[in-house]
């Protein structure tokens, strides 16, 4: 293993550990690149950051293709279970015109401890490619990382395999209602709906598919113009739409914990792979907060 020193960089304003003190900066792809070349045959290498590397993927800073992560306040902690405060409703009912009689009234509180667990993808490496280290760097930046984005994007809706991160769309306490055939009239009545909760409607996860209908029939800017930022990812059904109070109801937890390694021969035939790895937490403070909509 190559170990890290305490030289860093910033690259697409995420701070990332190099494994070099005597450069300035570099992105990930291009620290990787460095750190294994003239690796032996057979030999593994493993290289860390202090980044969250799914934010460093270059394309986020010219392109407005939100993932599910840039709905959500974030938080730099220890790698350490991480304490939260926690306020599940007790009754949902209908807001009244004093603070006695809206849903917050009554809601309890309590302190819980959000775990953390590692998004890793592992993707093959074609022949030749680490004889290239200006194409390695590249592939790693462009290929590998929006990879992980993905992986974050499905952990952060479905949940993690070690059940470490709850995903969004089966929150214990979240909210739930019919999509119709109205798409645009179902996400204005449940924009609203999410309010009733004292929440403000900031953000909505949709399918591609889903965001293009938007997108035609205009109502995207005006979404836009009220405050809403919509992601889109293939990783949520297409005939469901979540939408919530992203930023009060959840955080995600970034200890700045993430590694890129070169493993031989791990590939389906036999080839090598490149392994990236991010630590994430995500604590659930108002899953009340959440609507979401599905066709049945």
């Amino acid at each position: 293993m190559l170990a890290a020193t305490a030289s860093s960089a910033v690259t697409q304003g995420v701070r990332i550990q190099l494994a070099d003190p005597g450069l300035a900066e570099r992105s990930p792809g291009e620290e990787f690149a460095w750190s294994v070349r003239g690796a032996a045959a057979g030999e593994d290498r493993v290289v860390p950051f202090r980044a969250h590397l799914p934010a460093v993927f270059p394309l986020f800073a010219t392109r407005p293709r939100y993932a599910v992560r840039h709905l959500l306040k974030t938080a730099s902690v220890a790698d350490a279970p991480v304490p939260y405060v926690h306020e599940p409703a007790t009754h949902l009912a209908a807001s009244g015109t004093s603070y006695r009689t809206t849903p917050e009234g009554s809601f309890t509180s309590r302190v819980e401890h959000a775990e953390l667990t590692d998004l890793t993808v592992r993707v093959p490496l074609p022949d030749g490619l680490l004889d290239e280290p200006s194409l390695l760097a590249s592939f790693v930046d462009y290929r590998v990382l929006v990879r992980l984005s993905v992986v974050e994007n499905q952990t952060l809706l479905h949940g993690s395999d070690d059940k470490a991160v709850t995903g969004l769309l089966d929150l214990p306490g979240i909210r739930r209602g019919p999509l119709g055939d109205d798409v645009y009239a179902a996400i204005t009545t449940a924009a609203a709906e999410v309010e009733e909760t004292g929440g403000s409607c900031d953000g909505i996860v949709v399918h591609p598919f889903t965001y293009w209908e938007l997108v035609h029939a205009g109502v995207l800017g005006q979404l836009g113009a009220a405050g809403i930022t919509v992601s889109r990812t293939r990783m949520i059904p297409r005939d469901q739409i979540l939408l919530g109070d992203f930023r009060a109801a959840v955080t995600l937890l970034v200890p700045d914990v993430a590694s890129l390694a070169l493993l031989r021969g791990q590939g389906p035939d036999g080839s090598d792979v490149v392994e990236a790895t991010t630590r994430v937490g995500l604590a659930v403070h108002l899953p009340q907060h959440f609507l979401l909509l599905s066709r049945t």
